[in-house]
C-alpha cells in the first residue's frame, strides 16, 4: 500500500466527500491538474494538520475493561480526523461502554469473547475498516495527539510504526527501574536473535497498515502480543520505523500487567519464535481479519 502526502488546500474541506483511494492513484498518475480538478482531488483528503492531509482512513483500536474513569482522558486527546474508534470491551462491570458512546457517538463496540489483551486486540483488528490501524491503551497513559506522528511514518513509507519510550524524544513516567531493566534485556535478545534494531520492545502504542495482518499471524492472548508483533514484522521483512512516544502514568485503577509473570511469557514467545520458520507458521482461521470474533454494535 502506498500513499501520498499533499498540502491541505486552504478554504476547502477534505471531508466534504468520502475518502477514496482511487482518487490518490488517479491524481498521482496525472502530471498536471486543473484548478477545478485540484478542488475535486483535495476533497478526497482528510486534514491532519495545517500543512498535511492524507487519504487513507485511520482506525483506532482501544482494548478496555473497567476503564470508564479513564476514557474521558483517552478520547479527549484523539484527533477528530480519524475514521473510526473501535472499543473492545472485555466484559466490563462498570460504565465503560456507556461512557465511550457518550464521548464518541459513532464508536464501534466489540464485545470480547476470550480473555487477555492479545485476544482483545485481535478482535479489534478484525472489526477495523480503515487502511491504517492504531493501537491505543485505555488507561490514559498514551497521548492521542501522537497519532499524527505514527500516521506520518506510515504514509512516508513504513509498514509498521513502532512506538518507543527510549528513542530520542520519547519517555516514560510509568516504568520502574526493574521493568526498564527487564525491557532492555528482552529488547537486546530480540535484536540479537532476529536482526532488529529496536530501542523498546514491550510497548503497546503502535500503528500499521491493515494489509500487514495478512503477513503477520497473531496467535497469543496476553500482553506478549506486542512482542510477538515486533518479532514477526521483522521476520516478514516489513519496513519498521520507530516513533518517539511519551508514556504517562495510568490515571485511575490498577494495571493488570505483572512484571515477572508477563516478562516470562514474553521470553517464552521470543524463544519459541526463534525456532519457527516463517513458512512453517500457520495462520489460525479463528483470528483472520475477515472472521468476526465478537458482536459489534
Amino acid at each position: 500500500m502506498s500513499s501520498v502526502l499533499r498540502p491541505a488546500v486552504p478554504g476547502q474541506d477534505p471531508l466534504t466527500e468520502p475518502s477514496r483511494m482511487g482518487d490518490v492513484a488517479e491524481s498521482a498518475a496525472q502530471p498536471a491538474v486543473s484548478v477545478k480538478g485540484a478542488g475535486r482531488i483535495a476533497a478526497a483528503y482528510r486534514p491532519i494538520s495545517s500543512h498535511l492531509a492524507i487519504t487513507p482512513p485511520v482506525s483506532v483500536v482501544i482494548p478496555a475493561m473497567n476503564e470508564a474513569e479513564n476514557l474521558p482522558y483517552v478520547f479527549k486527546t484523539l484527533p477528530d480526523w480519524i475514521h473510526e474508534v473501535v472499543l473492545v470491551d472485555g466484559n466490563s462491570t462498570d460504565d465503560t461502554v456507556e461512557v465511550a458512546r457518550e464521548l464518541w457517538p459513532d464508536v464501534k463496540v466489540v464485545k470480547q469473547v476470550g480473555k487477555g489483551k492479545g485476544d482483545a486486540l485481535i478482535s479489534g483488528f478484525a472489526a477495523c475498516t480503515g487502511d491504517i490501524i492504531v493501537m491505543v491503551d485505555a488507561d490514559g497513559s498514551a497521548d492521542g495527539q501522537e497519532i499524527v506522528s505514527y500516521v506520518s511514518a506510515l504514509v512516508s513509507g513504513a509498514d509498521f510504526a513502532k512506538g518507543s519510550r527510549f528513542a530520542n524524544g520519547g519517555g516514560t513516567d510509568d516504568m520502574t527501574a526493574v521493568r526498564k531493566l527487564g525491557n532492555w534485556v528482552l529488547c537486546s535478545v530480540v535484536n540479537a536473535k532476529f536482526g532488529a534494531r529496536y530501542t523498546d520492545l514491550c510497548y503497546g502504542y503502535n500503528a500499521f497498515w491493515k494489509h500487514c495482518l495478512d503477513k503477520v499471524s497473531l496467535d497469543c492472548t496476553g500482553f506478549e502480543i506486542e512482542t510477538l508483533m515486533n518479532i514477526r514484522v521483522v521476520k516478514a521483512g516489513l519496513r519498521v520505523q520507530e516513533v518517539p512516544s511519551h508514556e504517562y502514568l495510568r490515571i485511575h485503577g490498577v494495571s493488570n500487567l505483572r512484571a515477572v509473570r508477563d516478562g516470562l511469557r514474553v521470553l517464552k514467545v521470543i524463544m519459541k519464535e526463534k525456532g519457527v520458520r516463517r513458512s512453517a507458521r500457520r495462520r489460525p482461521t479463528a483470528i483472520g481479519v475477515d472472521v468476526p470474533r465478537g458482536g459489534v454494535s
